[in-house]
């Protein structure tokens, strides 16, 4: 029983349960923001007889088509895919690309192998040809 208690306890559990409850509660309330604002605003402009845009649909052969409710259904995903990525995966994006920055280390060819290796090699990791470090290059003087 602890087992299952440390289990349940654990921090990743917990954020993640946490994560669900409110991700189903935006959801709940994008749904309503486009079954109670965003599509009865539609069906006003367009000039539909129904007030309830989710009701729209036509007949083809008896069978009835409810265009509206998958156009409800359309703006919602849309809603809640452009919240996540302009709260979530930008930020993240940003973040990652900050913490890779500091981590990338410049490298040059060999001339030797023609792999990459570090700015600041004195021996190629692939061939073992020496290498002058960019820092001990003599600077390079144009003849008059």
């Amino acid at each position: 029983m602890s087992g299952f208690k440390k289990f349940l306890l654990r921090g990743n559990i917990v954020e993640l349960a946490v994560a669900v409850i409110v991700g189903a509660t935006f959801s709940g309330l994008v749904q309503a923001l486009v079954a109670d604002l965003i599509t009865p605003l539609i069906g006003a402009v367009t000039g539909g007889r129904k007030p309830d845009f989710a009701q729209y649909s036509f007949t083809v052969n008896g069978s009835q088509f409810r265009y509206g409710d998958f156009l409800n259904h359309l703006i919602t995903f849309l809603i809640i895919a452009a919240v996540v990525y302009w709260l979530v995966v930008l930020p993240m994006t940003r973040l990652v690309s900050l913490f890779d920055r500091d981590q990338e280390v410049p490298t040059r060819q060999c001339p030797e192998c023609l792999s990459d290796v570090p700015t600041e090699a004195r021996r190629c990791a692939h061939c073992t040809s020496p290498l002058v470090p960019d820092s001990e290059k003599p600077a390079v003087t144009e003849p008059r």
